[in-house]
């Protein structure tokens, strides 16, 4: 079970990449490590110039796909940060702990974004 509920969210993510206006996508690596656990990484060009690198570790937990860890990190061509989503515990003071997203200039607290959400906001900047 744990199996096709990882497939199915690698569908998913292959389906919204699918759906991206003006991307190619660099990389491309899902690799299921058990039945349980399984990460992901993407490597997307937007308008030839920006870039969405995508790094997800998860596992299966009653049936739910839970985050170990991950990483949406948004620059573009001179390699400048736009935005970055992540876990890495090293705000602890933010109330979303350690969950939180770099800006250019600052870091706020947030949840966890779906990767559906990550793709809607470069799609909103590169308006």
């Amino acid at each position: 079970m744990s199996r096709k509920i990882i497939q199915g969210y690698l569908d998913e993510v292959e389906q919204l990449l699918i759906n991206c206006s003006n991307a190619y996508i660099e990389e491309y690596s899902a690799v299921i490590l058990t039945p349980e656990r399984a990460n992901l990484r993407i490597r997307i060009r937007f308008a030839i110039k920006y870039l969405l690198a995508v790094s997800e570790a998860f596992v299966v937990v009653n049936n739910q796909i839970e985050y170990v860890d991950y990483r949406y990190h948004f620059q573009d061509e001179q390699n400048s940060l736009i935005f970055r989503y992540d876990s890495t515990p090293h705000f602890p003071n933010l109330p979303s702990f350690p969950h939180h997203k770099h800006l250019f200039d600052n870091v706020i607290a947030c949840e966890k974004p779906h990767i559906a959400d990550v793709l809607q906001e470069v799609m909103e900047f590169l308006k």
